[in-house]
């Protein structure tokens, strides 16, 4: 570390000022450092305290030891919340969604280093920031459907970017991308092996002020983008936006390619496939991201406190017998009323707002 600012070795989150760079290194490897509520404050912390600090240019987001970058939030914390009053859970999203809005609307540029896994809430933290670094590691996805959930922290607006149907299959599946798909959609800014991440974080640390060229000379070609030689089927099979229609499409087609998403999709939770689904139509009609949040969070809300949430997150990561129960147990038996009582705005007390900032 460059400098005399002081880190807090046993926090969750390291923040600290390391030249004229604000660094946040995600620091719970044994949970692939998931994001829990202490973090998310740290870091929210330290992005309102940097904002109108002059010695600080750019902010840089990485990991500390361990296998990813992150894995998400802590939903089984969560999931224990919701089968009581569910405060905790509400608490977690809503100030995640805070730091999510503060960081799409941050005036300094961020870098993150997608290096390993990064799912859930670490694509939250990845998305808003104007360098998105990906490697030969990256493991990008959005698997909330799996448990009961949907793709939050801005999902429904970053999936429904994606080129053709990419934002659907994505979505319903949490199918998986590697650094080449990443780059290959947009969603990394530059591909850079990961035994170069070091030296470039220096680099940068030491010249702020020319990220994007360090960047850019790190960087390499990466391998071809399989992802874009399915696109075709994607965009034929994933093209309704009802999952009766979906599933129909994948099978009447006998490839192994379009039966092995169909017994993916048919082992995700129904509720949450056509919440899913209701979201990537409803999200790109909104221009300011706090709209986003704000129906995300009223989305959540809701959803967290479903049976479908408490029991995926049972049987994937409490359990681990990959066997969830969902109820309504098929596509069929979720009617649109009940995807509609959902999306229901909240009410004025508990809707979600942005972080207040004051001065200049």
């Amino acid at each position: 570390m460059i400098g005399n600012d002081v880190t807090f070795q046993n926090d969750d989150a390291l923040t600290f000022v390391d030249g004229r760079v604000g660094r946040m290194r995600l620091n719970r490897p044994k949970a692939i450092h998931a994001l829990n509520l202490s973090m998310v404050r740290k870091m929210t912390s330290s992005l309102v305290l940097w904002r109108n600090d002059p010695d600080v240019q750019l902010v840089m987001i990485d990991h500390a030891d361990g296998r990813g970058f992150c894995a998400g939030g802590d939903v089984v914390g969560i999931a224990k919340s919701a089968k009581g009053h569910g405060a905790a859970g509400d608490a977690f999203f809503y100030q995640e969604y805070q730091m999510n809005h503060l960081m799409y609307t941050y005036e300094k540029p961020g870098i993150v280093f997608m290096d390993g896994i990064t799912m859930g809430g670490g694509v939250g933290i990845s998305m808003p920031c104007r360098y998105r670094i990906a490697t030969e590691r990256t493991v990008f996805s959005m698997p909330e459907t799996g448990i009961g959930l949907f793709p939050d922290v801005g999902g429904g607006r970053y999936l429904s970017r994606l080129p053709g149907r990419l934002a659907q299959f994505l979505g319903l599946t949490g199918g998986r991308m590697d650094g080449a798909e990443c780059l290959a959609t947009r969603l990394a800014t530059h591909y850079i092996p990961s035994d170069r991440l070091e030296d470039v974080k220096e680099q940068l640390c030491l010249h702020p002020e020319g990220a994007a060229a360090i960047l850019d000379g790190a960087s390499e070609p990466p391998p071809p983008a399989k992802i874009l030689e399915n696109l075709d089927q994607i965009n034929k099979h994933f093209a309704s936006d009802r999952l009766e229609d979906v599933l129909a499409s994948l099978a009447d087609d006998p490839s192994e390619w379009a039966q092995k998403q169909l017994k993916i999709l048919r082992s995700k939770s129904p509720l949450s496939c056509k919440v899913t689904l209701r979201l990537l139509l409803v999200s790109p009609h909104f221009g300011d991201f706090a709209d986003e949040m704000r129906l995300e969070f009223g989305i959540v809300h809701r959803i967290f406190r479903q049976h479908d949430f408490i029991e995926g997150v049972r049987a994937l990561l409490i359990d681990k017998d990959n066997n969830p129960q969902w109820n309504p147990p098929t596509p069929e038996a979720v009617t649109d009323e009940l995807v509609s009582s959902i999306f229901e705005p909240l009410t004025k007390q508990k809707a979600w707002r942005p972080i207040e900032m004051t001065g200049a």
